[in-house]
């Protein structure tokens, strides 16, 4: 049995209806490239959903062992479908109003977990 972690992120897309529905579409079944999907599982991400309400995206991530931040940043640094994803990504998101400069450019900033029902007696 492999054991996962679940991470949480939120960023915003930019408030525009035209913008929310190209998000929707590249991330549609099928839109995403082949590689990009490929380097999600092969970083040791499981399980990747994302959330829309407004212009709010929140993504949660279960991730297994194999899972390092630092080498998946690595990874995607020289990975070219990434890389272009990632550049077609920026032109739709912008960062959270209350974003700390510099950490992650303000994009995809992870959530604290304050209540789990599981923890609860």
């Amino acid at each position: 049995m492999t054991t996962t972690r679940r991470m949480c992120f939120a960023v915003d897309l930019r408030d525009d209806p035209e913008v929310i529905a190209s998000y929707k579409r590249w991330h549609a079944p099928g839109g995403p490239p082949a590689g990009v999907t490929r380097s999600l599982r092969e970083g040791g991400i499981a399980v990747l959903e994302i959330y829309l309400i407004g212009n709010r995206l929140f993504m949660i991530m279960d991730v297994d062992a194999r899972y390092s931040p630092e080498a998946k940043e690595r990874a995607d640094a020289t990975n070219a479908d990434v890389q272009a994803w990632n550049q077609l990504m920026d032109t739709l998101q912008q960062a959270l109003p209350f974003a700390k400069p510099g950490v992650n450019a303000g994009k995809w900033q992870p959530m604290e977990c304050i209540y789990s029902l599981a923890a609860q007696p």
